[in-house]
């Protein structure tokens, strides 16, 4: 890659990049209201949002992860399946809807997002920019998730 294409580990994100991330996160605080003050025809789809974008996102940090460990000269396994761990966890609790009830749903869904971010920040190799924007991510995500357990917990 040339000097203009590549990543510094000290570059900070681009306001572009800023942007694209917060209009990505949208839906979290969104659902979040409306679950916690929608009316009542709402409030089930509005976590069925949450908990679905909830595992969109962590696909998404977790492809991000796979992507720049397999741009890697010797990719490592083990690093590669954790970071598709959080998602595959934020999907089967999202199929676990009906059978657990919603707050062990939606606690779950926060311990996956706490867990890749963790994951990411302990990552070698990677841009400075990506620990930065993941923590943007996992804390929209997990406020706007507990605002949603806090609901569930009370009934």
């Amino acid at each position: 890659m040339d000097d203009a294409q590549s990543v510094s580990r000290d570059e900070a994100p681009p306001a572009a990049l800023w942007a694209i991330a917060a209009l990505a996160l949208a839906p979290f605080p969104i659902a979040a209201v409306t679950y916690a003050y929608g009316p009542h025809d709402v409030v089930r789809p509005s976590l069925t949002v949450i908990l679905t974008w909830s595992a969109v996102v962590l696909s998404f940090l977790g492809g991000v992860r796979w992507g720049m460990e397999t741009a890697l000269v010797r990719p490592r396994f083990y690093r590669q399946a954790i970071s598709v761990a959080a998602a595959v966890a934020a999907w089967l609790l999202l199929l676990a809807r009906g059978r657990v009830l919603d707050s062990w749903v939606i606690a779950g869904t926060i311990a996956a997002f706490i867990i890749q971010w963790l994951f990411d920040h302990q990552a070698p190799d990677v841009p400075a920019r990506y620990p930065r924007l993941s923590t943007m991510v996992t804390g929209a995500a997990c406020v706007s998730l507990a605002i949603c357990l806090d609901l569930a917990i009370r009934g």
